[in-house]
């Protein structure tokens, strides 16, 4: 069918994703001029807010930017506070840490496939209503969730914003009979996993492939989750903490998230389709097995089908969990004492949605002197408006309707966590 050569897109808030954002997108003569992914959501100052507090805050702090991935902000701040203290935590403690954020992958990762995601591949208006039609469905999601949900409890003291994670490890370390507790509903929900990998293997998904170098941690013993080097698929590899020298952050005039890019290479896609395209040789035997049946290949680089390595991440976090439990010996003490000083930390994890990196300047009493937190969206934001860009210029034969509805489903591939993103801007003010 035929298209008019001028129209313009306008989301003004985008649904089923965490937090404030909008679309707009501009085609001029049959091209397209403009693609804008505007995050509009005020800034939340935790950045300025670390300035002079303890060391020993940002656990605290953090982890009130998502109440999704709390775990990944506590982590990266406790990694990076204890950089710069010069303590590293090993042992049964990290072993705690990792089976923590397991939890937290399992619980983000159920939530998205199933309510935030699912209804776009089925035709859905929303999670509701996917429930109304397919109540058993969206049951066997929740009650995913809430085996993450469960994991979060009962180490970090809660689900949501847990109060047990401290700078050197925990306050209180549960017991080989506390942990058993979360055994059999590990195991239901490892079935409910190897359920959902075949169920989205059952969506149809649209053909479309980015050229983006992708970027992860990666652990050479382990499919990387709460620590490890960076990687990217052009050959690039470097410790976290030359993390600045290599990402540099920019100001878009219509966002409050920054733009990420990889210094002299361009912008650049972090998440699951990253994590696999560099660590599938990592993951289990079982997450290989369940990769192969639903059709993933060596490498992910169709976003649409990033919902398949959710899907094969929970089945791998989930064992992770298990084994992480089996093989538990309780720690003489909790944490690892952490004595302030001065100097500069960093560190970085595999939030959900893609590498968290955090770095804190103290000083000799441990107050922090400066904070800079990069979250996964914000690295991510210049390559979704860049796919989108492709995506709409393929697609100018579809009417408005189906064409905005399309480009939503296209940043929801993403997951986008907008209240992660934003940050507080420079502020200039001329006065003549």
């Amino acid at each position: 069918m035929s298209h008019r050569s001028d129209r313009t897109l306008d989301v003004r808030s985008l649904a089923r994703v965490e937090g404030e954002g909008a679309m707009h997108v501009r085609v001029r003569d049959g091209r397209v001029e403009s693609v804008r992914l505007e995050i509009y959501e005020p800034p939340r100052f935790f950045e300025a807010f670390l300035r002079g507090r303890a060391y020993t805050e940002p656990p605290d702090i953090t982890a009130r930017i998502c109440g999704i991935c709390p775990v990944a902000y506590q982590m990266s701040a406790c990694h990076a506070v204890e950089d710069a203290c010069g303590v590293t935590v090993d042992g049964p403690i990290a072993d705690l840490r990792r089976l923590l954020y397991c939890g937290e992958w399992i619980e983000s990762h159920a939530l998205h496939i199933y309510l935030l995601h699912a209804p776009d591949f089925l035709g859905y208006p929303g999670a509701v209503e996917l429930a109304q039609r397919h109540p058993e469905v969206v049951a066997r999601g929740l009650a995913l969730k809430k085996a993450g949900n469960d994991v979060m409890e009962l180490i970090g003291g809660r689900a949501i914003h847990p109060v047990n994670v401290r700078v050197g490890g925990f306050y209180r370390a549960p017991t080989r009979a506390e942990l058993s507790t979360l055994v059999d509903p590990l195991r239901a929900a490892l079935d409910r996993a190897l359920d959902t990998a075949r169920w989205v293997a059952s969506f149809e998904f649209p053909e479309f492939h980015h050229e983006h170098e992708m970027l992860a941690l990666t652990d050479p013993d382990r499919y990387a989750i709460e620590n490890g080097t960076v990687v990217t698929t052009g050959g690039l590899a470097f410790e976290v903490g030359d993390f600045e020298k290599h990402v540099v952050e920019e100001q878009a005039p219509y966002s409050t998230a920054l733009h990420a890019r990889l210094a002299g290479r361009g912008h650049y896609l972090t998440g699951p389709a990253a994590r696999y395209t560099l660590n599938r040789h990592l993951l289990s035997p079982l997450a290989l097995e369940v990769a192969a049946a639903i059709g993933l290949g060596e490498r992910c680089d169709n976003p649409y089908r990033s919902v398949l390595v959710r899907s094969v991440e929970v089945v791998y976090a989930v064992e992770e969990a298990l084994r992480l439990i089996e093989a538990y010996e309780p720690p003489p003490r909790p944490y690892v004492e952490v004595s302030p000083r001065a100097g500069i930390g960093r560190g970085a994890t595999e939030a959900p949605r893609g590498t968290l990196f955090h770095r804190y300047a103290l000083d000799a009493d441990g107050l922090i002197v400066s904070a800079r937190i990069v979250p996964p969206t914000a690295q991510n934001q210049a390559s979704i408006e860049d796919d989108l860009r492709r995506f709409v210029a393929d697609r100018l034969d579809l009417d408005d309707h189906r064409l905005t509805h399309a480009c939503e489903q296209a940043i929801r591939n993403y997951d986008p966590c907008i209240s992660c993103a934003t940050h507080f801007l420079d502020l200039t003010v001329e006065r003549l």
